[in-house]
């Protein structure tokens, strides 16, 4: 009889043994998996730092440049956006010219307007990422303190 209650400890023993490892496995893969998750926030957040540096620094080398135009004559400054196009317009010679204008106008227009679509879209993903990730992050974290409140009991 003593020989089967402790054979029956035992196997206890083996059977907790193996729940714990299992228990340590799942542990170290959701610490993996939030390391990882870290990491892409990481480097998300280093090229968002460096596309935001990149900026600033266009903004920068656009008031120098407005800074240039500003030291033409008064007359130049006091002339509205407008009258500037109806200038410019009034200097083509012919209706190909026009025509040339109205094409390299509209060429800027549509990569204007892919840029702008393209950082749209780049915004969405990074959104849809760091989303998914926290979600990641909140149910491993969830899953850990469950396993933590097993273990407890």
């Amino acid at each position: 009889m003593n020989q089967d209650l402790t054979q029956q400890w035992l196997t206890e023993i083996q059977l907790l043994k193996e729940q714990m490892t299992g228990l340590q496995n799942d542990h170290d893969a959701g610490w993996e998996s939030a390391q990882k998750w870290r990491q892409l926030y990481n480097t998300e957040a280093e090229q968002r730092r460096t596309d935001a540096q990149l900026s600033q620094q266009a903004i920068a080398s656009l008031k120098a440049d407005l800074h240039k135009l500003q030291g033409f004559e008064m007359e130049t400054l006091t002339i509205t956006p407008v009258t500037a196009i109806q200038q410019e317009i009034e200097q083509l010679k012919s209706v190909e010219e026009l025509q040339a204008k109205l094409i390299t106008v509209i060429k800027e227009r549509d990569r204007l307007l892919q840029a702008l679509k393209t950082e749209q879209d780049n915004h969405a993903q990074t959104r849809n990422s760091l989303t998914t990730a926290l979600g990641d992050a909140i149910d491993s974290l969830t899953r850990e303190r469950a396993g933590a409140g097993e273990k407890g009991k």
